[in-house]
């Protein structure tokens, strides 16, 4: 393999992330609007497409090995194809999150919702925008826009310390709110693993720029 048949699979690497990722962003907000307009055909649909980000990390993963295996890469080269094997594992679990909230969707089924969802679409919209900034982040191979999209994810962690205080209260003044209350501070979590893989992300596009490894907001 040729250097410059090298740096196109490279780019056809990092294509093949882009393209997963968008549909592990698109996964995350069809999943709490499934939620929010109680749509379990939407929730039925995204659980369905987990099949296609399994076979797209998949096929990124089989190419990073072929990568290393035909060109025993060094240095920054080396880092890219880790670095692509790492987010690939990310996103693949981003889209399990993604799939667990369209679960709690099915659970809910048509029970009317204890309270509107207004802080869970926030806290989602954010997630989406850290997921969107770390690809971009590593496409660019931006430092400062990783570091930049790493600092949101206190805005998630107050966000969800905010809608577990409210639910906690519900739950403390009507016991039947117990069941529901659980299934939402579960979206939650969920929402917050996802925003710790897109710093999960963000960290390994400074690795892949800079060649140190830094755990952040741990």
């Amino acid at each position: 393999m040729t250097r410059d048949s090298f740096h196109a699979e490279l780019q056809n690497l990092q294509d093949e992330i882009l393209k997963a990722g968008s549909v592990v962003e698109e996964m995350i907000n069809d999943a709490v609007n499934s939620l929010k307009e109680q749509d379990q055909e939407l929730a039925t649909k995204i659980i369905a497409e987990d099949d296609q980000v399994d076979q797209l990390t998949l096929a990124i993963e089989n190419q990073c090995f072929r990568l290393l295996a035909l060109q025993q890469p060094m240095a920054k080269d080396l880092r890219a194809i880790g670095t692509a094997l790492k987010i690939s594992t990310d996103l693949e679990r981003m889209a399990d999150h993604a799939v667990d909230i369209a679960r709690v969707t099915l659970r809910i089924g048509n029970q009317p919702l204890i309270k509107p969802l207004l802080d869970l679409p926030r806290m989602s919209e954010t997630v989406r925008q850290m997921v969107r900034e770390s690809l971009l982040a590593y496409v660019r191979q931006d430092v400062n826009l990783a570091y930049t999209m790493i600092k949101r994810d206190d805005d998630i962690d107050h966000l969800y310390a905010q809608i577990f205080r409210e639910l906690l209260v519900y739950m403390l003044e009507d016991p039947r709110t117990i069941p529901q209350a659980t299934q939402l501070l579960f979206v939650g979590l969920h929402l917050e693993r996802v925003a710790d893989h897109a710093t999960n992300l963000g960290e390994w596009v400074i690795y892949m720029v800079t060649g140190e490894k830094k755990e952040l907001n741990r």
